[in-house]
């Protein structure tokens, strides 16, 4: 079946922004035959073969012109030219709404996960589940590789289970998720969606175009104010409540669902009391989907990268890698599932709003020091008065003192609370840093 890209955009088609989900949308349309122009404020960005490329400045007769404008989640849906072109008609849609229609026409379900926190570890969950239960699944959207790869993997998939961000429902197109769940919502990015109402009205359109027969789950009542399921023709389900999902003991329990029943999450092998609750979401979006419980082995799930990872021991001192803990209530998730006493590092660029003040408490009961650095160091010190606090300037002289402060026993936990990009282009180039300091300071 000819997918809607293919349809709708044969002949000229313009992709802005030109990370992962641009370099993938351009390659597919020209797949297609279609004309396609490539634009990024960049001057360096990377070019694809067989496109025209316009890098350092945005052309708006580019955006007038295109039948078709694929935007890659950095560029947020206020953009002049943007805004431009959607008022002459011009049809302007994320890559991964993009993507999402062709797989949607070929009868490929779509999991959806978003949420400010946890969503990258139940996407992960979710897939792993499912291929415990023999899918053949493609994981990515907001999480490793761009949708529009899904469209021509091989060998070809069950389902895709996507991660999707705020960013990326700006633009959603058709999007219209089998399976969808909105984690929790707490402040981040509001420097892009202005407030926590628009935030959360924008994590509410994964919810907007779903059928009858899907599904959607968001918190119980009360737990994550104010996200609701809105309008949805979905069905309604509950994160820790029924119908949905829920825990008791060491059991996660289903109510409402094709396979009703428990799954044991005894043995797991994953840090913090919410990975439990990422665990027992993945699981339900897992069942929801079509897996048996009987298929599932939760005992056998690992950690991703940057999220509670290992990544050093040295004498009896355990170095864990949270780096992607980039807002307050990330870091405050990861403080506390720690259950040995920690040095605890934080910093990096700030974000909007950021209450480190929400810290004190965890800090208190797990933190045998703080030590902060980066650009927002010396705000937190000063937030976080009469705590054991040393602030250094930069990330490798926060790892060399943690190294000093350890006692035997300890965790060093890089739990930032912070964005990276005042030393590192992204949270992940800042946790391979931090194992890699970790490694050179005690081999």
């Amino acid at each position: 079946m000819m997918g809607t890209l293919e349809k709708k955009c044969p002949a000229n088609v313009l992709i802005v922004g030109m990370g992962r989900s641009g370099q993938a949308a351009a390659r597919y349309a020209l797949s297609t035959g279609a004309r396609v122009t490539c634009t990024d404020l960049r001057t360096d960005a990377a070019q694809v073969s067989g496109c025209h490329h316009v890098y350092g400045w945005h052309e708006r007769s580019d955006f007038l012109e295109a039948q078709r404008i694929i935007v890659s989640p950095g560029v947020p849906a206020r953009q002049a030219d943007l805004q431009a072109a959607m008022a002459e008609g011009v049809e302007v849609v994320g890559e991964l709404g993009a993507a999402a229609e062709i797989l949607q026409e070929r009868g490929v379900p779509l999991i959806a996960v978003t949420g400010t926190n946890g969503k990258s570890s139940v996407t992960h969950y979710c897939a792993h589940l499912l291929r415990q239960a023999g899918r053949q699944v493609f994981l990515g959207g907001n999480i490793g590789r761009p949708l529009t790869e899904a469209i021509t993997v091989s060998p070809p998939i069950d389902l895709a289970v996507v991660e999707v961000s705020s960013y990326q429902l700006e633009l959603p197109g058709s999007l219209a998720p089998s399976v969808a769940t909105i984690l929790n919502l707490s402040p981040d990015h509001l420097s892009r969606h202005g407030d926590m109402h628009n935030y959360a009205n924008t994590k509410q359109r994964l919810f907007a175009r779903m059928k009858p027969g899907s599904w959607a789950a968001v918190p119980k009542a009360g737990q994550s104010a104010p996200l609701q399921h809105g309008q949805t023709k979905a069905k309604r389900a509950w994160l820790g409540a029924e119908p949905g999902v829920r825990i008791e003991g060491e059991e996660v329990h289903l109510r409402g669902t094709p396979d009703d029943g428990t799954v044991s999450i005894a043995n797991l092998q994953l840090l913090g009391d919410h990975n439990r609750k990422n665990v027992a979401t993945a699981i339900w979006l897992a069942v929801v989907a079509g897996a048996k419980r009987a298929h599932m082995a939760p005992s056998q799930l690992t950690a991703l990268p940057h999220r509670l990872e290992p990544v050093h021991q040295a004498n009896t001192v355990s170095w864990v890698n949270d780096s992607k803990a980039t807002n307050v209530a990330a870091a405050l998730v990861g403080i506390l599932s720690v259950e040995r006493p920690a040095i605890v590092l934080l910093g990096g660029k700030a974000k909007p709003g950021a209450d480190y003040e929400r810290l004190r408490a965890a800090l208190e009961r797990r933190a045998r020091a703080i030590v902060c650095f980066g650009e927002a160091g010396p705000e937190i010190e000063n937030t976080l008065t009469g705590l054991p606090i040393t602030t250094v300037s930069h990330m490798p002289d926060a790892v060399t003192t943690a190294g000093h402060l350890a006692q035997p026993n300890d965790i060093v936990l890089l739990s930032p609370a912070c964005s990276s990009f005042d030393e590192f282009t992204d949270f992940e180039a800042r946790g391979h840093a931090f194992g890699r300091l970790a490694r050179e300071l005690h081999p």
